[in-house]
C-alpha cells in the first residue's frame, strides 16, 4: 500500500487552501516548541510545510530556530513553501501594515510582526539551516516584481500574483516573498 506523502501547513488560520494538507494551528504544533514536533512526526517524516505569513511573527533568530527544527523533520528533498510580506514591496500602505509591531491595535493581525524579510534576508536564514532557496515571487530593492513559475498542488499561497483578489484588476495589489527552502537529498 502506497502511504500519500505526509504534508503539513503551518498557522492554518481560518482558511483552507490546501484540503489534501494537515491543518495546524500554534497552538498544536509551535514552530518553535521541538517536542510539538517530535510528538506528532518523525524525524525526516514530512514530505513538504507550508507557511503562509507566518514567519514574520518570529524574530530573526526564532525563525532560524524553526527552519532548523522543519529541516530535521522534513524528508530529503522535502521543502518548506514560505510567504511572508515582502521588506521591498513598494507602497506605503503595504509597510504599515507589514512593519514591526503592524499598524494599530493589539488585536490587528499585524500587530505581532517582529521581522520583515526582503529575498536577502529570508535566503540567508533558510540557507543557515541548510536548505536550498528557490525564489518564487518577490521584489528587489527598486521594487521591482519577480516571478518564478510555482505549482499551487505544491501548496497553494493566497497572497501570490496568481491567487489574491487585490492583483484581479492587473495591477500588482498585494504579494508576498515567497520561497521554497529545500532540503537537500
Amino acid at each position: 500500500m502506497h502511504q500519500k506523502p505526509l504534508r503539513v501547513v503551518i498557522g492554518a488560520g481560518p482558511y483552507n487552501n490546501n484540503p489534501d494538507w494537515i491543518q495546524t494551528q500554534a497552538s498544536q504544533l509551535n514552530l518553535l516548541n521541538r517536542q510539538d514536533w517530535q510528538r506528532s512526526f518523525g524525524p525526516s517524516s514530512i514530505a513538504a510545510i507550508l507557511a503562509e505569513h507566518v514567519w514574520e511573527h518570529l524574530s530573526y533568530e526564532q525563525g532560524l530556530h524553526a527552519a532548523e527544527t522543519c529541516f530535521d523533520f522534513l524528508e530529503p528533498g522535502g521543502y518548506i513553501r514560505c510567504a511572508v510580506p515582502d521588506g521591498f514591496f513598494p507602497g506605503e500602505a503595504y509597510q504599515r501594515d507589514a512593519q514591526v509591531g503592524g499598524p494599530g491595535p493589539q488585536d490587528h493581525p499585524a500587530a505581532s510582526h517582529q521581522f520583515v524579510f526582503d529575498y536577502h534576508t529570508i535566503a540567508a536564514m533558510f540557507q543557515t539551516a541548510g536548505f536550498t532557496v528557490n525564489l518564487l515571487e518577490y521584489c528587489d530593492e527598486s521594487g521591482a516584481f519577480h516571478a518564478n513559475p510555482w505549482d499551487e498542488k505544491q501548496g497553494l499561497i493566497y497572497r501570490s500574483l496568481r491567487f489574491d483578489h487585490r492583483n484581479r484588476t492587473g495591477d500588482l495589489g498585494y504579494t508576498s516573498l515567497l520561497v521554497d527552502a529545500i532540503k537537500p537529498r
